[in-house]
């Protein structure tokens, strides 16, 4: 008879299965960001999109093979969580030396909550809060380089440029040399001109990332430079690869313009991170108002940003005392959205059962929400965190709120003593619903909305993303002013559409016939029915149409189709036309 083994073994065994698939997670991880270099310099664009979306299936990947070789491994003590608590001690003690501790973190409770099914939170098998209070490494490497400004403005730019290998040329140095110097010097012009900073004051030196963010058909250099009097300057450098030669194609030096680029409505960057925690630290501190989560969303570590913003929330609700409400806007037909007034994110939750004439299955939703997640957001999709299992004080939901989720989503919410337990819910940052941003709002600052609305349905048209209702209350717009839309469940491909000008009528019937008389397929899309559809009145629609009249034409789309059946990946900036030096097409 074999002797069963002891606890102790058995934590050792398991601690050392587990911190292996994790070290062979960051093998991949790192293998799959190596590769963006070689696509910025070779412009394989379509290579770089393949990338990007093995890299977000890759967690899922290994957490699998993770949980089958784990399962004969423990046999009938898989689901004993002294075992359990013994691994995590020895784990624990292995990622210690680790650089990426947080992440390897982030990696055993993944684990240990796919095969608990883990309600709320269980400290004893899974890592609540960090083990480690300061990082229990010391770097080994300089995260960025440090480069004095001992010469001239001009000179500490060159030195900036060459400090990076990226596998091809500029085509004229020189001249984006100069470019970026001018843009520098109208900055300060400007800082002193505003007598924000001392006439004197002079850039003294720079401090770059070493590892250049790869996004898209889009290279960055980030950093940050400080004048004389100590001020920080946020700072980063876009580049772009046409045929001709690599150019810069913007400079970034206002916090607000930094905060985009690294916005949750982008995907994540390619960038090489030995430390993410110093990474994301350096980053901190050019975005303060930034969340920690996001920072580590936007440099491809989502599943621990979800970590961080869990961690925040639950901060968040020992320190506060409002309670949760249904968020404002008109109610969903296919989720209900409810919200705490004092944390700016939202929860969405799959109703039960769908209004009229919603005919999705839950199944197709979800399969919605995977799609954004793994395609080019293009700054105009939330990103949205998938949870499962979330438990609250029922405290802190009202009777009316607590009644309504019962009713119309009882399959993902229930009671349980002094508890709310959520089964299933999308979390993400909370915008204002562009239908209450139109109605309270600046006029101003509604025509700005109004238009950005259009340029979002063209950004997201020109990844192949159509956003099926467009209608106001699916579009939000961000703190910055950006309109973004959320709703996802009629998401659809560009290619997919079959986008159809009305026919004319024949009879006088036809003409006067309150519905269509002829054939509507599921996939046809009538352009010109988009005015009414997105519900502006007066000068907004005026407004709207005449800046994006191209929208109600099914020649733009058909144009647009042709475009993407050839594979042709369309240009989307992170910041302002008018920021672009180079107005080079790629």
């Amino acid at each position: 008879m074999i002797k069963p083994l002891s606890i102790s073994r058995l934590a050792n065994l398991g601690a050392n299965t587990i911190y292996n698939a994790f070290l062979e997670y960051r093998f991949q991880f790192n293998s799959i960001t190596s590769r963006a270099k070689n696509r910025f310099a070779n412009r394989d664009w379509q290579s770089g999109q393949s990338d990007a979306v093995e890299r977000l299936e890759l967690y899922k990947k290994v957490i699998d093979q993770l949980v089958t070789s784990t399962q004969p491994l423990l046999e009938e003590r898989l689901h004993e969580k002294l075992v359990w608590a013994s691994i995590k001690a020895v784990y624990s003690g292995l990622i210690s030396q680790c650089e990426d501790w947080e992440i390897a973190e982030t990696f055993f409770n993944s684990l240990t909550r796919r095969i608990f099914v883990t309600v709320g939170l269980d400290p004893q098998i899974e890592f609540v809060d960090t083990d480690f209070d300061t990082p229990p490494t010391h770097p080994k490497f300089n995260l960025y380089k440090v480069l004095s400004c001992e010469g001239s403005l001009p000179d500490l730019v060159l030195s900036i440029l060459s400090e990076y290998d990226f596998g091809c040329e500029f085509e004229n140095l020189r001249r984006d040399v100069g470019a970026i110097y001018s843009e520098i010097a109208r900055y300060m012009t400007q800082l002193q001109s505003s007598k924000l900073e001392d006439i004197s004051d002079k850039i003294e030196r720079a401090e770059m990332l070493k590892s250049v963010f790869y996004r898209g058909k889009s290279a960055y250099l980030i950093g940050r430079l400080f004048t004389s009097s100590e001020k920080l300057i946020p700072f980063a450098i876009a580049l772009l690869n046409p045929v001709k030669g690599m150019v810069v194609d913007a400079v970034l030096l206002e916090e607000d313009e930094i905060n985009i680029l690294f916005s949750f409505t982008r995907s994540y960057f390619q960038v090489q991170v030995i430390r993410p925690y110093d990474m994301v630290t350096f980053l901190k501190s050019i975005m303060p108002q930034k969340r920690t989560a996001e920072l580590y969303n936007s440099i491809g570590f989502n599943k621990h940003g979800k970590t961080e913003l869990y961690r925040n929330l639950l901060e968040h609700l020992a320190n506060s005392c409002d309670n949760f409400e249904i968020a404002r806007g008109i109610p969903g037909m296919v989720m209900t959205v409810f919200t705490l007034p004092s944390y700016d994110i939202v929860f969405k939750i799959i109703k039960d059962q769908f209004d009229y004439p919603k005919t999705n299955t839950h199944k197709e939703v979800m399969e919605k929400y995977d799609l954004v997640f793994k395609h080019d957001r293009a700054g105009r999709l939330i990103d949205a965190h998938e949870f499962e299992h979330l438990k609250f004080e029922r405290a802190r939901f009202s009777a009316g709120l607590l009644a309504e989720l019962q009713r119309i989503a009882s399959q993902n919410v229930r009671t349980q003593g002094n508890f709310v337990i959520i089964k299933h819910a999308y979390i993400e940052r909370r915008v204002t619903p562009l239908n209450l941003f139109i109605r309270e709002a600046s006029e101003s600052d509604v025509l700005a909305a109004v238009l950005d609305c259009g340029n979002a349905v063209k950004d997201l048209a020109a990844t192949n993303i159509f956003t099926g209702d467009m209608l106001l209350k699916n579009f939000g717009v961000t703190r910055h002013g950006r309109v973004v839309f959320y709703d996802y469940d009629e998401l659809s491909h560009v290619t997919d559409c079959n986008f159809r000008e009305f026919p004319e009528p024949e009879t006088i019937d036809q003409e006067l016939a309150a519905e269509p008389w002829f054939r509507v397929d599921e996939n046809d899309i009538f352009p010109a029915e988009f005015k009414s559809f997105l519900g502006l009145n007066g000068k907004y629609r005026d407004y709207f149409v005449k800046n994006h009249a191209d929208l109600f034409k099914v020649e733009y789309w058909w144009q647009l189709q042709n475009r993407l059946r050839k594979s042709e990946i369309l240009d989307i900036f992170p910041y302002k036309e008018s920021k672009r030096l180079s107005k080079e097409p790629q």
